[in-house]
């Protein structure tokens, strides 16, 4: 393995060796211009590609608003085993998030959201499963809507399958949209935390990855710990003591 090297600002290299590269991606940056997206500026792959001085080759993505790792090939070849593992559901994804409400209580095991999703309008709607634990939360005395009360839950998620905006889509589903989210969220909670905590993100961060590396055959676990600005609005919602392990924690594997 490599030292992690520096890689241009805002992002950083976590891992690196001599067929793969993990990223720490910010949020609000692309990992790779599109067709729709072409005039918006870098991309973190532009950005990868120039700090290393090769072709490097993207094999899954996070949401733009999304933070945390994303891992890259660093030849064809690696591309593709790569993106064999995303697609044969032989990688383990760990993420963070901030949600509305209480969807179970710290220690209750978690739950599971089942629910089909189709990745465009006119796609028929396929499987789609999140195993989810509950890691802390607050009540906040600021009424919203009808509430006289606003109620947040950080939680561990670990979707079991790839749709689009799947993790949004189904906490969506069951009430408890992420906090941030301007497509599938709540606007008066988006309100609250741009408002009280100066908040602008989604607050959805890719924590941990887990596989058996594509040439070695070895375990290998990638962690991105949330950000200064992500652990100091966890300090402010009285969520600074969480251990660092419980933030890595996989929530509940899916069943059936």
């Amino acid at each position: 393995m490599m030292p992690p090297s520096d890689l241009l600002t805002p992002s950083r290299i976590l891992y690196q060796d001599d067929h793969l590269v993990a990223v720490d991606k910010p949020p609000g940056l692309l990992v790779h211009r599109t067709r729709l997206a072409a005039e918006e500026g870098e991309a973190l792959l532009q950005r990868l590609r120039d700090a290393l001085g090769r072709h490097v080759f993207a094999v899954h993505r996070l949401d733009r608003p999304t933070s945390g790792l994303v891992v890259f090939g660093l030849t064809p070849e690696a591309g593709r085993r790569l993106s064999a593992l995303f697609e044969d559901r032989r990688v383990d994804k760990g993420y963070l998030a901030v949600v509305r409400g209480w969807p179970g209580s710290p220690g209750d095991g978690g739950g599971v959201i089942d629910y089909p999703l189709a990745d465009a309008p006119d796609l028929p709607a396929r499987p789609a499963v999140t195993a989810y634990r509950s890691l802390a939360r607050v009540e906040l005395p600021i009424p919203v809507g009808r509430y006289p009360v606003a109620r947040y839950s950080l939680v561990a998620v670990r979707p079991q399958t790839g749709r689009t905006h799947q993790i949004r889509r189904h906490f969506h589903h069951i009430f408890h949209p992420l906090v941030g989210d301007t497509t599938h969220g709540e606007g008066r909670h988006n309100r609250l935390f741009r408002d009280r905590f100066g908040c602008e993100r989604l607050l959805l961060h890719a924590v941990a990855l887990a596989f058996e590396h594509p040439f070695t055959g070895a375990p290998l676990r990638l962690a991105a710990p949330p950000d200064a600005d992500w652990q100091a609005l966890m300090g402010r919602l009285g969520w600074g003591g969480v251990a660092a392990d419980s933030l890595v924690c996989e929530p509940p594997a899916a069943t059936g």
